[in-house]
């Protein structure tokens, strides 16, 4: 189903003080630390205590790799999405079970499957380091000495944090730079699948259903954390409620959203129009026809491609939504006109006149962006990265953790290493494909220059892709942990095709790095400046960027009108059955559903939709009442949500749920899993 151009003028305005007005209606991503508890209690009555707050942050879950979840029970059961558990569903699964498309259901707590590479992280603490950042910066330095500066500043204090309370610990930036906040989580290594339902239910409708309304999806997947080899005790869960939310009940998103760009800039959002998200889109399309051909290949070959090509399906989509979003010339005047007003008032006080030049100096780092699209060197693929971690690994290893590159510090050790010697199968024929891809598209954007030529090696493309995916053993765990015990020596000595490739690689994308991070540290210093400028004008009230760490958002259960039909906020079991359509892949229920029609109360809800201010990374997170019982499970926005990284209004965009009673009931009825179901919330 083709995006509808007219919907995306249907937003009604840019948040954010950067244009001068404040946040509408309940719109928000609203730090932990800093609720709008007086909003809430002006505006609908809720007292949010700290101790409420308290506990919904320590009930929530983040999957380190993307996406949000929660506790719901006592004994470790996390819930997410299908979506956000299909990279696990795909690793665990194997040419005789197919786990991401067949679904899975332990039966007993010995049945469950332990995932290879999963990191569950619980927020246990939030603390304000901001001037022991910026202390770390002064005016004489260049941006990139400034850049330096600033990491080792904050890789000090994330290690000295996890060494203090064995806690992973991560400093986080937010209002573009204005303020840097400590998050300490408990991490969880060991995880384990207890139930997914089949993807034909999960994704009900396909791609053509992705970001639309009505859904019909039951888009969820329950793990297990464990400690000590067994299932964790776990202090603050989610009750689950007996029947859901009411129509126009307020209801409460807890959960991770990835990034938005509200803070951008005129000039910023002009380059993501014409610039960036053009490029990302043309990527975007060549790689998905390039999974769906693979695919096509036999079972197995659709088997390995699926998750890649789940994922590029939905970015694609996404990423149109976002961009016809700025493709609205009444949207981008507002941005402009609110802006132009925002700096009149600026140049009109002599405290703040200083300032003006942010939004040129944001203005020229665009430009310098535009230059260097697609000159890069980074080849995505998994064999690819791994080699080029190994080959940093080694040479970070010899400084000091506070001068290393960040992914590399002392602090974020224990996790890196968990993906890099994970044992989730890599499938050499299939990397051979996209790095042979990805080495024919650098060539393409760059042309045949010395660097492409040193690339190649004398091959056409594909046939060097091929060449140093067959030259490599870092398809094999215990391969990458030899190289890496064995340091730079290692290294330097290496046979291996890749270590090679990307050591012959790695000076010159460090200079590619180091510009990246020059450039962006003239962006934080201004935008820090726009953010001073907001909290002089406003007050520190208005809610920062999202930054894949926990924050509230809440709102309506509500439905809307499009096109002069009132759109309902609930759909049900009998509407699931009635958007099936018989010989349509996408459109057709699994057995175990028609197997069950018969026992499924035709009343119960399946999915909802609220106002929610939610973008990707919210995917998985739970949606709650006042009471902070479970409702439902975000796993979607509909089409006019989609220009939320960039703005957000509530006349018709809406986040998307699966119902609570949904879950319950399929748990029970068509899966047969009562005991499961009833641990729920307990």
């Amino acid at each position: 189903m083709s995006i509808q151009y007219h919907r995306i003028l249907a937003i009604a305005s840019f948040t954010i003080a950067l244009l001068g007005a404040t946040a509408q209606a309940d719109e928000g991503m609203w730090l932990f630390n800093d609720l709008p508890k007086k909003h809430l209690k002006e505006t609908h009555g809720i007292d949010v205590t700290d101790q409420w707050a308290d506990k919904l942050m320590k009930s929530c879950v983040r999957f380190n790799v993307g996406g949000s979840a929660s506790f719901v029970s006592s004994n470790g059961l996390v819930l997410t999405n299908h979506h956000v558990a299909f990279d696990t569903l795909s690793k665990l699964s194997d040419k005789e079970n197919n786990y991401a498309k067949d679904g899975f259901a332990s039966r007993s707590i010995e049945q469950e499957l332990k995932a290879p590479d999963l990191e569950l992280n619980q927020l246990q603490k939030i603390t304000d380091v901001t001037e022991k950042v910026n202390e770390a910066v002064n005016k004489e330095m260049t941006p990139g000495e400034a850049a330096k500066a600033r990491s080792a500043r904050i890789g000090e204090i994330e290690s000295a944090a996890t060494k203090e309370s064995g806690l992973r610990s991560d400093v986080v930036t937010l209002y573009g730079g204005g303020k840097y906040h400590l998050y300490q989580y408990k991490k969880y290594t060991d995880v384990r699948l207890v139930w997914a339902p089949e993807a034909s239910i999960a994704f009900f409708g396909g791609d053509a259903d992705n970001f639309e309304y009505p859904r019909f999806n039951l888009d969820a997947t329950i793990f297990r954390v464990y400690e000590d080899g067994k299932p964790a005790k776990i202090e603050h869960f989610l009750k689950w409620s007996e029947n859901g939310p009411d129509q126009d009940e307020l209801v409460f998103v807890a959960g991770n959203p990835g990034n938005t760009s509200r803070i951008f800039t005129f000039d910023a959002l002009k380059h993501q129009r014409d610039v960036r998200l053009p490029f990302i889109m043309d990527f975007i399309r060549r790689r998905e026809i390039l999974l769906q051909q693979f695919g096509l290949g036999g079972p197995e070959k659709e088997r390995i491609a699926k998750d890649m090509l789940f994922g590029f399906q939905n970015a694609r989509k996404a990423r149109m939504g976002m961009l016809q979003g700025l493709q609205s010339p009444e949207f981008m005047a507002g941005v402009e006109k609110r802006e132009m007003e925002l700096k009149e008032k600026v140049k009109a006080d002599p405290e703040l006149a200083s300032k003006l030049s942010a939004w040129e100096r944001i203005a020229e780092v665009q430009k310098k962006r535009a230059q260097t699209q697609g000159q890069g060197l980074g080849f995505r693929t998994r064999m690819f990265v791994i080699a080029q971690q190994l080959v940093q690994m080694a040479a970070e290893d010899q400084k000091p953790s506070s001068k290393r590159l960040a992914e590399f510090q002392e602090s974020g050790r224990a996790s890196l290493e968990q993906q890099l010697y994970s044992t989730a199968p890599i499938y050499p024929e299939f990397e051979a494909l996209i790095l042979g891809d990805e080495l024919a598209r650098f060539c393409e954007l760059r042309g045949f220059d010395e660097t492409s030529m040193k690339i190649l090696d004398g091959k056409n493309p594909i046939e060097r892709g091929s060449e140093l995916i067959a030259g490599s053993s870092l398809n094999d765990p215990e391969a990458r942990k030899a190289i890496a015990a064995g340091g730079m020596d290692a290294i330097k000595n290496s046979d291996d095709k890749l270590i090679q490739f990307a050591l012959m690689l790695d000076n010159q994308a460090r200079a590619e790095r180091k510009v990246t991070e020059e450039l962006g540290e003239i962006e934080k210093q201004a935008y820090a400046e726009i953010s001073d400028v907001l909290f002089k004008t406003q007050g520190t009230s208005v809610y920062p960027d999202a930054t894949f760490t926990l924050r509230l958002a809440f709102g309506p259960v509500k439905g809307y009108m499009e096109n002069g039909k009132k759109i309902p906020a609930f759909t049900d079991i009998n509407g699931t059955f009635e958007h099936e359509i018989v010989g349509q892949k996408d459109f057709e229920l699994p057995d175990s559903f028609l197997n069950a029609k018969d026992k499924l109360p035709g009343s119960t809800k399946m999915n909802f939709v609220c106002t929610a201010d939610i973008i990707g990374g919210n995917s998985g997170s739970p949606v709650v009442n006042k009471d902070l019982e479970l409702v439902g499970l975000i796993f979607d926005g509909n089409i006019q949500s989609l220009i939320a990284d960039f703005a957000y209004s509530d006349v018709q965009g809406r986040s998307v749920s699966v119902h609570s009673n949904a879950i319950r009931e399929a748990l029970r009825y068509v899966y047969d899993l009562e005991d499961l179901a009833n641990q729920l919330g307990k």
